[in-house]
């Protein structure tokens, strides 16, 4: 399958690099090149490639072109080809659009591989991008479930706890939810030990202070 590449980076020598190292591969067919945001969008609608490689770093941003290049062409595949190595630059790139994220200094046979996955349709991060970004999304989770201990409630628990919030008592919780007063009453010491309080009133006043709204009865 013969795969036709642009390839937008504002440093001459490594764009000559990449289509050097490409065009000695066979499937291979550099379509466009240019240097700007502007020149990867018009270098889309001009000449259709079937992937952009791209870097971040180039005027007018190269973060800033995924989005006007997709309203062009829904279906482009594009791969940030860069040296930024910071989650949130991977986050906006892949939450904008792109298929892939690779780091400079790649192989050529590597990249061609990546470019072909992503041709193919997958997607592509680089491997040590991926543990980091996976690393620091459990961190950020578990930073929200020290700032908003109601998000570790299960479904169950937060039906008994709004419930409580609204003044209901154990027995009518039981008899709305069809459950054991002694099963609500179970669900409500999990409710307070995960919300570190030791009473109803307090586990209420924790679901207001976290900003949730009561539903009604």
């Amino acid at each position: 399958m013969l795969v036709r590449v642009a390839v937008i980076d504002d440093h001459p020598l490594f764009r000559e690099g990449v289509k050097r190292s490409l065009g000695e591969i066979n499937g291979f067919q550099i379509v466009g090149e240019g240097s700007t945001k502007e020149d990867a969008i018009r270098i889309t609608q001009d000449h259709a490639p079937d992937v952009i490689l791209m870097d971040i770093s180039m005027p007018g941003g190269g973060l800033e072109a995924i989005s006007p290049i997709l309203d062009l062409v829904p279906g482009q595949k594009i791969v940030m080809l860069t040296v930024s190595e910071t989650s949130d630059d991977v986050t906006k790139a892949l939450n904008c659009g792109a298929k892939g994220y690779v780091l400079k200094g790649v192989g050529s046979r590597a990249l061609a591989e990546i470019i072909r996955t992503v041709a193919s349709g997958e997607g592509y991060v680089s491997p040590a991008l991926s543990a980091r970004l996976l690393s620091d999304i459990s961190s950020m989770s578990r930073v929200r479930s020290k700032t908003d201990p109601i998000g570790e409630l299960t479904r169950r628990e937060c039906e008994v706890l709004n419930l409580v919030a609204a003044g209901v008592s154990n027995k009518r919780i039981a008899l709305k939810l069809d459950l054991h007063e002694k099963t609500v009453k179970h669900h409500m010491g999990r409710i307070l030990a995960k919300l570190n309080v030791t009473n109803r009133t307090e586990a209420a006043m924790a679901l207001r202070d976290a900003g949730y709204e009561i539903q009604p009865v």
